[in-house]
C-alpha cells in the first residue's frame, strides 16, 4: 500500500537509487513530427497562409514520450508497444535507442505507425495532420504475450493509454501485473475507466475525469465523485491533474491539493506524460505517494514552459 512514508529525499543518493530501478511502459507509441517555418502572405489559391518550411524535428510521442521522460531521470526503462514497418516506425526505433529506452516493439507490415505532423509558424501551431489506423487483433495478442513474459523483471509498470488500441485488453494486463505483485500506474483515456479496475494509481486530467463521472458544481461535489470513482475502481489513489490549478490526490485516508508550479505556459503537449513518468520514477524509489506527487507536480510545471512534446531532465527537477 502506497502512503506517506515520511521519506526524506536526498538528491545525492536519489540518482543512484533511480538507476537501480526498472520500469516498463506499455501503450500507444507515436511519432510527433514538427515542421517549423515562417509565413508572411496568403495563398492566392485559397484563404490560407503560405508557410515556408525552414526545419523539421521528430520527437517521441504518446507512450514513447513517457518512456523517454522516465529514462531521462536515470531509470532503466523499457517500452512495449506497436509500430508499422515504415519510415515513422524506423524513426521511433532510432529515437528510442538515442534516449536509452529498451524497446520491445511489435511490428506489422499491415499496420501504419501513428504519426502526428504539426506545422508551426512563429511558435504558433497552424495545422496538425494525424496518420493512424485501427490496430490489428494479432498485435494485441502479441502485446499480451510479450507483457506476460516481461513483467516479472520490473519494479513498476506504466500504462499510457491514448485510446489508439494498444491497451484494449488492459484488464488482462492488469491481472497479469497483479499476479506478479507489480504496482500499476495508468494515464487513462475514454468514457469509461472500468478496464483500469484494480490499478494502483490512475492519473486523469479534469476533462478526462468529467467524461467519466459527469460534471460538478463545486469542489465538494468534485471530491465526492472522485472518491466514489476511486472506490469503485479499487484504486489505492486517484491523482487528478488540473493544469494551472495544480493537482489533487485522493486516497482512502485523505484529499490533498498540490498548488500549481507553472511559471509560463508555452505548450501543454505531453505534460501528462511527464507527470506520470515522474510519479512512477519517484514511486519506484520512495514508495511515498505524497513526495512523488510533489515532484510530479513540479515536473509538469516545468515541461509546459517548453514548446511541443518535451521531456524533463534530472537536473531541472532536482536542482
Amino acid at each position: 500500500m502506497y502512503t506517506n512514508t515520511n521519506y526524506t529525499l536526498n538528491t545525492q543518493d536519489l540518482k543512484e537509487q533511480l538507476q537501480q530501478k526498472k520500469i516498463l511502459v506499455v501503450g500507444d507509441i507515436m511519432l510527433d513530427r514538427y515542421w517549423f517555418g515562417e509565413t508572411n502572405r496568403i495563398s492566392p489559391e485559397a484563404p490560407v497562409p503560405i508557410i515556408k518550411i525552414q526545419k523539421y524535428e521528430d520527437r517521441l510521442g504518446g507512450a514513447a514520450n513517457v518512456a523517454r521522460n522516465i529514462a531521462n531521470l536515470g531509470v532503466q526503462t523499457s517500452i512495449l508497444g506497436c509500430i508499422g514497418i515504415d519510415e515513422a516506425g524506423l524513426r521511433i526505433k532510432t529515437l528510442l535507442t538515442e534516449d536509452c529506452v529498451n524497446a520491445y516493439l511489435q511490428e506489422d507490415s499491415e499496420y501504419t505507425s501513428i504519426l502526428k505532423l504539426r506545422v508551426l509558424a512563429r511558435k504558433q501551431q497552424m495545422l496538425r495532420l494525424d496518420f493512424e489506423e485501427k490496430l490489428p487483433q494479432n498485435l494485441l495478442q502479441r502485446i499480451e504475450k510479450g507483457f506476460a513474459q516481461l513483467i516479472s523483471q520490473y519494479n513498476l509498470v506504466v500504462f499510457s493509454d491514448y485510446d489508439k488500441g494498444c491497451l484494449e485488453s488492459c484488464e488482462n494486463l492488469i491481472t497479469i501485473a497483479k499476479q506478479n505483485n507489480i504496482p500499476i500506474l495508468v494515464d487513462p483515456k475514454g468514457r469509461s475507466f472500468t478496464k483500469y479496475k484494480g490499478s494502483t494509481i490512475l492519473t486523469p486530467n479534469l476533462k478526462e475525469l468529467s467524461e467519466v463521472v459527469g460534471g460538478w458544481q463545486n469542489e465538494e461535489e468534485l471530491n465526492i465523485k472522485a472518491q466514489n470513482l476511486r472506490e469503485q475502481l479499487q484504486l489505492e489513489a486517484l491523482l487528478v491533474t488540473k493544469s494551472e490549478q495544480g493537482m489533487t490526490l485522493y486516497t482512502n485516508t485523505t484529499i490533498q491539493n498540490f498548488h500549481s508550479q507553472i511559471q509560463e505556459v508555452s505548450d501543454v503537449s505531453g505534460a501528462g506524460d511527464t507527470v506520470i513518468a515522474t510519479l512512477a520514477s519517484l514511486m519506484s524509489v520512495t514508495n511515498d505517494i505524497f513526495i512523488s506527487t510533489e515532484y510530479a507536480n513540479k515536473a509538469g510545471g516545468i515541461v509546459v514552459g517548453k514548446l511541443g512534446t518535451s521531456s524533463i531532465e534530472y537536473n531541472e527537477l532536482f536542482n
